[in-house]
């Protein structure tokens, strides 16, 4: 034991001040839309058709990137032949609603040539993160405070979401810290963090951990296969889809797995600490 205590003091403390300020080495994919010709080679290396290109009218087509359907392959970057795709370093991607994770531009296409050039940011419908945060707010009715119960919920993952989670209470990351901690009831939790696709048979179990749970409720969908049923797609004989075909969703995560500084930001968010931040740092507004 006193050997324990001496090597505990030798190695002091080693919880990260700032973990939203360690940048990993890759994160979602960021496209510099100015750059982008449209060759639609990124749309056809992206396994989960997160990158989406489609016509709106004549002579305009669009360019689309979900971070909901995004699983960081990078083979989207790879494969761009005018770099115009990077590997970004966010992890304070959480969002509201399933558009506020999708990026998109406008593409003016020339008749003669048919090259296609940028023309705008495509703004996505429905409500802003300002009105989406107020709803929020207004719903818990701060009585959250700065104090958080969760329990999460594993409705089909691989469990490599449950291991960023659980990095989340090591000494570096320290989630306790914020006041967030984890408990074994639904009927003790404020907040239910939910990852995987929804299996057709952990839907019934999971409608039941949500009715046990007192309100106000809260539901943040972890990890691509939350947020949108990720590599296994949604509404196959085996899997549902995404957390919010069964359950209202508050609060996306995407990631896959999301990092624990994700994991950490979409918690403060449900709390209302922290504003989502959706716009990559390079692209273009």
């Amino acid at each position: 034991m006193f050997s324990i205590l001496v090597n505990s003091l030798k190695t002091g403390i080693v919880t990260e001040d700032r973990p939203f300020d360690a940048r990993p080495p890759f994160g979602f994919p960021v496209i510099d839309f100015t750059r982008c010709t449209l060759c639609e080679e990124c749309a056809r290396s992206c396994p989960t058709g997160a990158i989406h290109i489609g016509t709106t009218a004549p002579g305009q087509r669009t360019l689309a990137l979900s971070y909901g359907s995004c699983i960081q392959c990078r083979e989207c970057v790879s494969a761009c032949p005018d770099d115009a795709v990077s590997a970004g370093r966010a992890t304070e991607v959480a969002a509201y609603t399933r558009a506020q994770l999708t990026q998109a531009a406008a593409f003016d296409v020339d008749p003669v040539t048919g090259r296609c050039t940028f023309r705008q940011i495509e703004v996505q419908p429905g409500p802003s993160l300002e009105e989406s945060a107020s709803r929020l707010r207004e719903r818990i009715e701060g009585r959250l405070g700065r104090s958080l119960h969760v329990r999460q919920v594993d409705a089909g993952s691989c469990n490599g979401c449950e291991l960023e989670i659980a990095a989340t209470t090591n000494p570096f990351f320290d989630l306790e810290r914020f006041g967030i901690h984890f408990v074994a009831s639904p009927r003790h939790a404020d907040l239910l963090l939910v990852t995987g696709p929804v299996t057709r048979n952990m839907e019934i179990a999971l409608q039941k951990t949500y009715e046990a749970a007192p309100d106000p409720r809260v539901v943040v969908a972890v990890g691509a296969c939350g947020c949108s049923g990720g590599i296994f797609g949604e509404g196959t004989y085996a899997a549902i889809g995404g957390v919010d075909r069964v359950l209202p969703v508050d609060v996306y995560v995407p990631g896959c797995p999301p990092r624990p500084q994700a994991i950490l930001n979409g918690l403060l968010v449900a709390m209302g600490i922290r504003e989502a931040r959706l716009k990559p740092e390079s692209a273009p507004v």
